[in-house]
């Protein structure tokens, strides 16, 4: 497939996915949704770790409102469904891990896009802004689920009815994100990170993820079991071998993927 709004690069086993319309802070079209969720899962099967980063000063500013084919007289809840729901889901369901490198503003549905990833990344001059209400919507796009359960109940009730600026660094310490970095440092950061999880064992990161996500549905009981059969397939594969030998030979391990 041919894209316009986005660039996807893979090499080396990283999939690179920007979104690419600087000119207007990288906001979400129709085309742009079907183009991401397509690269989503192209990349999945072709990469080990999967980044979602901005060109330009944006990472997202979420819904494109001067986009015909999705304002005016929109059905808002076909389009959540038949274009924002595949694409948070390619995301969230994809099989290796993913981080959302966020170098600008993250606002409305790209926000919440961000928040979709495994890891937010941000730099320390982007933030994060559920601007819904500000034109009498609620947060979407996942918002009202990620939000709650990464800073807490009264930190998403307020950022979802006072609509106010989340800087990168508050996200950092409510735990809405995992880190905010020096703009400096920024790209070499989250391409160090990113090599590190590409370079790493693949199938044991896929079962910290099922096994983490599923916990706020699970009992204890229930979710040892899980833990124990995650635990049984990880021990059976290459990339547990390999560790065990390289902790013997007191050496880096060189990991698989499998």
């Amino acid at each position: 497939m041919e894209y316009e709004a986005v660039h996807l690069d893979i090499t080396d086993g990283l999939a690179v996915l920007t979104l690419n319309r600087p000119d207007k802070m990288n906001a979400l079209t129709t085309q742009m949704r079907a183009e991401i969720t397509h690269a989503m899962k192209h990349a999945a099967r072709h990469a080990r770790t999967v980044v979602l980063t901005g060109s330009g000063g944006s990472f997202c500013s979420g819904q494109d409102l001067g986009d015909a084919s999705s304002t005016g007289k929109i059905d808002l809840e076909r389009a959540l469904r038949d274009e924002y729901e595949p694409m948070l889901q390619a995301i969230y369901d994809c099989p290796v891990p993913t981080i959302a490198a966020v170098n600008g503003a993250a606002a409305g549905a790209g926000a919440n896009l961000a928040l979709c990833a495994d890891v937010v990344i941000a730099t320390e001059s982007a933030y994060f802004l559920q601007a819904f209400a500000r034109i009498g919507l609620l947060p979407d796009a996942g918002g009202t689920w990620f939000m709650p359960r990464q800073m807490g109940f009264a930190k998403a009730m307020g950022a979802a009815l006072f609509a106010d600026k989340i800087s990168a660094r508050q996200a950092d310490d409510w735990g809405l994100i995992w880190e905010a970095v020096a703009d400096d440092q920024f790209d070499a950061h989250w391409r160090a990170r990113a090599a590190y999880l590409t370079n790493g064992p693949t199938a044991a990161f896929g079962a910290i993820k099922q096994a983490i996500r599923g916990t706020y549905e699970k009992t204890l009981p229930q979710q040892l079991a899980t833990e124990a059969h995650l635990q049984g397939d990880c021990g059976r594969s290459r990339d547990f071998a390999e560790g065990i030998v390289a902790f013997m030979e007191k050496r880096p391990p060189k990991f698989e993927g499998r």
